[in-house]
């Protein structure tokens, strides 16, 4: 909330000017009955997730350096494999013989799906032309043998889709200085990533089976878990970001780290696209599939999602990124709760410094968009498993820790206060 005497700030400035009455009331902590709002499940109930992924394994190829000098390795590389793990869902839903599954539906949001991670591999690639002594071993002049994309070009079930991403690839790259080398027409003659060194699809696809896959006679099975190896690997991806995010700002690179904290926030839109996919499979087969894998919940603070421990590194990462908040405006925070940091927002937002305003924006719109990942995945529990399965007993668990995420309040309310004085000013104005 913003106390302030207007008719001492009609004034002709072009600027509005700050007041020595201007008051922040920072609100009170929002109280629950939890201990922690992100919290991994249990021990057990972790590792019985991680196995069904086969995430150690994965957890080997996304950490492995094949070209130690290039700085985008540690992003691009489970990026790219999980662009490849979406080839083969492709492949899986085209395969379906199921007379019930909507498979028109399937492919729109399986092409939305693939234009939005190529879109976004694109913008990582972009950053690469700020980089001087960019290693260029990564490159070269052949073409991927081993990807899934040629196959789907090819198959009768699939050409149209795959033809189609082939395009998308040429079309989101040609700002690139390289292309993917995945059989696009590379008109502009770039060099070809080395596709098949970086991302490995063979073992990539080595992993397609899970654990269950012998003895779970359920489709759904197969679909359940690409879908998660792809929200695990964007997991990853997000996750060194936010690393590189952290040293940027420490080193005063604002510039840099504005970018990457908007990948971060693409990155978790399309995690909320990844999870729309569940509406797709069929209700019973998919509750079926629960009883089969033994899916339950031991509590009311154990969402589903929370076995996932990257998924809550990847929160934790990115709410104490705000923390940074501070710096970024080169100004502490006043343990009284004056309006220092918020003076701070307003003039940066005044001189329209760009790129730290847009790091400072950014991190709040990144944390808005982890917020909605939490909020829709609660409404998508209720859609496929039913209401009950977001309560415990008769209560709606309002005040569980999957709840509280969405229902925090802002962690600097100063930067909505600034940019509240600043509406409030220029709209009273004159």
């Amino acid at each position: 909330m913003v106390d302030t005497d207007w008719k001492s700030k009609m004034m002709s400035s072009e600027s509005p000017k700050l007041s020595s009455k201007l008051h922040v009331t920072i609100p009170p902590p929002f109280k629950v009955a939890v201990s922690s709002p992100i919290s991994c499940s249990a021990p057990a109930a972790c590792s019985a997730y991680e196995l069904y992924l086969r995430l150690p394994e994965l957890r080997t190829l996304w950490s492995s350096r094949d070209f130690p000098r290039w700085s985008n390795e540690p992003i691009l590389k489970p990026s790219l494999q999980a662009l490849e793990i979406s080839f083969r869902l492709v492949l899986s839903v085209c395969s379906d013989t199921r007379p019930y599954i909507n498979r028109r539906e399937w492919n729109r949001r399986l092409d939305s799906l693939v234009t939005n991670q190529i879109q976004l591999i694109a913008s990582i690639c972009e950053e690469e032309e700020d980089e001087d002594e960019a290693d260029q071993d990564q490159v070269s002049e052949g073409r991927s043998s081993l990807s899934l994309l040629p196959h789907l070009a090819t198959w009768r079930k699939t050409e149209s889709l795959g033809k189609k991403i082939l395009r998308t690839i040429d079309n989101e790259m040609r700002r690139c200085k390289y292309t993917l080398g995945l059989g696009e027409q590379n008109i502009s003659n770039k060099p070809n990533l080395r596709y098949d060194a970086v991302c490995k699809p063979d073992e990539v696809h080595g992993l397609k089976d899970n654990p269950y896959a012998d003895h779970v006679d359920n489709y759904e099975n197969q679909t359940l878990y690409i879908l998660h190896q792809i929200l695990e690997s964007w997991i990853q991806a997000s996750k060194n970001l936010l690393n590189r995010i952290d040293a940027s700002i420490d080193q005063g690179r604002f510039g840099e780290a504005s970018r990457d904290v908007y990948l971060v926030e693409r990155i978790w839109k399309l995690m909320t696209e990844i999870e729309d996919l569940y509406v797709l499979m069929d209700p019973e087969d998919f509750l079926k599939l629960k009883r089969q894998l033994r899916i339950e919940s031991t509590g009311k603070n154990d969402a589903f999602c929370f076995r996932s421990r990257g998924l809550v590194e990847m929160t934790r990462m990115s709410k104490d990124l705000r923390q940074k908040i501070p710096k970024i405006l080169e100004v502490e925070v006043d343990p009284t709760g004056g309006p220092r940091l918020q003076e701070a927002a307003m003039k940066l937002y005044a001189r329209k410094k760009v790129r730290e305003d847009s790091s400072a924006s950014g991190d709040a719109g990144r944390g808005d968009c982890g917020e909605e990942f939490f909020f829709a995945y609660k409404q998508l529990v209720a859609v496929m498993m039913g209401s009950a399965a977001t309560a415990t007993g008769s209560q709606v668990s309002s005040c569980d820790s999957l709840s509280q995420i969405f229902m925090e309040p802002t962690y600097f309310p100063s930067l909505d206060a600034a940019k509240t004085f600043l509406g409030e000013f220029w709209g009273n104005l004159g």
